[in-house]
């Protein structure tokens, strides 16, 4: 069980998860101050730059933690959530593509660090409003017994303008704070951008400064974008011919189709802890990489597997959102997207002229044509087998229309 982080024993080891951001800024000297040694990890699970990279590690020894970790995330987000999320292939709510799923990432990198310092105390700076708090905790508590400390949430019992009382803190022990950081709260990694706080809190039209990677409109690229995606048991290998590790490829993507605007959108649903939640999120990469997983699926697995499918991955989803990436269930779902993957191999070609992406052709060895028949065009049956098909596949609902016109109900 958490419990408050006052009075630790002196020179006690502590690893914070951290960002560079507001938030986790903030526990750095919130935490010093309780007697804590402060060892911060960045678990760099893309979306940043070389220039974001080494601010945040600048930022960490400016504000005077013991060590700082930078840990590399890509393969692990890229195994760990991106395979089988794309084999699901729903967002939540039908919308949102759990772009902060990372978290569960960051939660494995922290806790190896703990297991480096003999240390079993962890911080993060999550707020006591939202959903990475119980991402977050869930994940530790399934990993381990260890002590849970997360100073957002303890300030909110004092103090209800958490961000302008973090600012202030900051501000009076000589640390800035960065003018993007004072209007939004932003997440950015290798799933794309979460934007939250502002305007977008208060239901009105986000902002200019609102936006990460996705150009407006006015600035699309004039020539449409294609790119062709090769799957393997449903999991992307290659880009345009090009074979690359999965983390690569969906950077590359990201980087292609942001210019035109893909993969943005406006949302807004139910959070964990009951609230409405409204961002403001980007996903490129994702939303291409879905869209043509999606179009290859569609051709090559039965009918039924694509009406069941969607059932599977609702609840895949659901439980990755609300923070049980370690239920026993989410495995026994995996098992079954993964088996559904053995067909899904080929190539997909997707095209965008701005906004959204299509898949335009499809290549497998394993699409279920039948030979002698093209839906609409022509058929390897006779008509009496057709017309014996419909009065079979329709007797229940014409045998009530039969009954309840002859009984005046119909």
């Amino acid at each position: 069980m958490s419990q408050p982080s006052a009075s630790p024993a002196p020179h006690k080891d502590i690893v914070l998860a951290f960002s560079g951001g507001l938030d986790t800024s903030f526990c750095v000297p919130y935490l010093k101050e309780q007697g804590w040694n402060v060892h911060t990890v960045f678990a760099d699970t893309g979306g940043v730059d070389d220039e974001e990279r080494a601010f945040i590690e600048h930022r960490a020894q400016e504000l005077g933690v013991a060590s700082h970790r930078t840990v590399d995330g890509g393969p692990a987000i890229w195994n760990g959530f991106v395979k089988p999320f794309v084999w699901a292939g729903e967002g939540y709510q039908g919308q949102y593509p759990l772009l902060v799923s990372d978290r569960y990432l960051i939660v494995e990198a922290a806790l190896k660090r703990c297991a480096e310092l003999g240390t079993h105390a962890i911080a993060h700076g999550c707020t006591g409003m939202g959903n990475d708090q119980v991402r977050f905790d869930l994940a530790v508590k399934a990993l381990g017994d260890y002590r849970i400390v997360a100073p957002i949430r303890e300030i909110q019992k004092q103090h209800t303008q958490t961000r302008a009382y973090e600012q202030k803190y900051l501000e009076e022990r000589g640390f800035g704070v960065r003018a993007k950081q004072q209007a939004y709260t932003i997440n950015e990694n290798l799933l794309g951008v979460t934007m939250s706080g502002g305007e977008i809190d208060k239901w009105q039209a986000p902002g200019e400064g609102a936006r990460g990677w996705c150009k407006p409109r006015a600035e699309w690229p004039s020539a449409p974008l294609a790119v062709k995606l090769g799957f393997e048991n449903g999991e992307a290998v290659s880009l345009d011919g090009q074979r690359l590790p999965g983390h690569q490829l969906l950077a590359k993507l990201n980087a292609l189709f942001a210019p035109y605007g893909v993969g943005r959108g406006l949302y807004t649903g139910d959070t964990t802890i009951g609230l409405k939640g409204r961002i403001v999120f980007e996903a490129p990469g994702l939303t291409a990489l879905i869209s043509a997983h999606r179009a290859l699926e569609e051709a090559v697995l039965s009918k039924q597997q694509n009406r069941f499918k969607p059932e599977v991955a609702r609840k895949w989803v659901e439980l990755v959102y609300e923070g049980f990436f370690h239920d026993p269930l989410k495995t026994d779902l995996e098992a079954f997207l993964a088996s559904s993957q053995a067909t899904v191999n080929g190539v997909v070609t997707l095209q965008t002229h701005g906004g959204t992406v299509e898949a335009v052709a499809v290549e497998s060895a394993n699409i279920l044509n039948a030979k002698g028949a093209t839906y609409a065009q022509s058929a390897d049956w006779g008509v009496e087998e057709a017309e014996g098909f419909i009065k079979l596949f329709g007797m229940s609902s014409t045998l009530w229309a039969e009954i309840n016109r002859s009984s005046g109900r119909g």
